[in-house]
C-alpha cells in the first residue's frame, strides 16, 4: 500500500485484498488491520463488507 501511495488501492484496501496480500488467517488480518487503524497508519471507513482501509494523510508544512 505504502508503495502504491495514497492513490493506490483505488477503493481503498478491503479486508478481503488484505488477506490474498498477507495470507494470513482472517482473525490476524483483523487484528493487523485494527492495529494499523489505532496506531494512525490507516483510516477505516463503512462497515461491515463495505468496510475499507486508506493510507492516513497528513498535511506537511
Amino acid at each position: 500500500m505504502f508503495a502504491e501511495g495514497i492513490d493506490g488501492f483505488k477503493g481503498g484496501l478491503s479486508a478481503e485484498n488484505y488477506l490474498s496480500i498477507t495470507k494470513t488467517s482472517r482473525a490476524t488480518a483483523t487484528r493487523d488491520l485494527a492495529d494499523l487503524v489505532q496506531k494512525g497508519a490507516l483510516v477505516k471507513t463503512g462497515e461491515l463488507r463495505h468496510t475499507r482501509y486508506w493510507l492516513k494523510r497528513t498535511n506537511s508544512s
